[in-house]
């Protein structure tokens, strides 16, 4: 479901390596995840607190870019960065009962209903999941850099819109 390109922005490409990473249940926290918290300077090291914000925090980390103040917050991300329209590897930040949820931007299904996004913490894990444009807060990208223009790739989706994501 997601394709990659030599065009991807960077932290893309790192993000794409950690598909499939799974929190453990319980008590547990998987190994990848709690050294994120460490290397990000959180003061809880569990993977049971949602971790969106983690997962992308720890994907820009990796790739040189600076993190807003509030990195651990879904949306803390609308502070960092500039806006920019929807586009491959963009900062998307949903609404969410609760809270918020923030992943990247990777497509559009192949119905023309659903952004594809991938993040952390969606189904308790690394994925990529379909999410109803209406849930859309904002999108944005790191400051110092355009936004690419092109347009999103139309990829196949069989799943139904995220709901899982706490």
């Amino acid at each position: 479901m997601s394709q990659s390109s030599i065009n991807d922005p960077s932290w893309l490409v790192i993000a794409r390596s950690d598909l499939g990473l799974r929190e453990i249940p319980g008590a547990q926290t998987a190994p990848k995840i709690s050294g994120w918290l460490q290397k990000l300077g959180a003061w809880w090291r569990d993977d049971e607190t949602p971790w969106c914000g983690v997962a992308v925090a720890a994907w820009m980390q990796q790739a040189g870019i600076p993190l807003p103040t509030h990195w651990y917050r879904a949306k803390g991300w609308l502070a960092w960065g500039y806006a920019c329209r929807p586009t491959l590897g963009a900062v998307v930040v949903f609404e969410r009962e609760g809270g918020g949820h923030v992943g990247l931007l990777v497509g559009y299904d192949d119905k023309r209903n659903a952004l594809l996004v991938l993040g952390g913490n969606q189904g308790n894990c690394v994925s990529v999941r379909p999410f109803s444009t209406d849930r859309v807060l904002g999108y944005r990208w790191p400051s110092g850099g355009e936004a690419p223009t092109n347009a999103l790739p139309y990829l196949a989706s069989t799943q139904d819109f995220s709901k899982d994501e706490a």
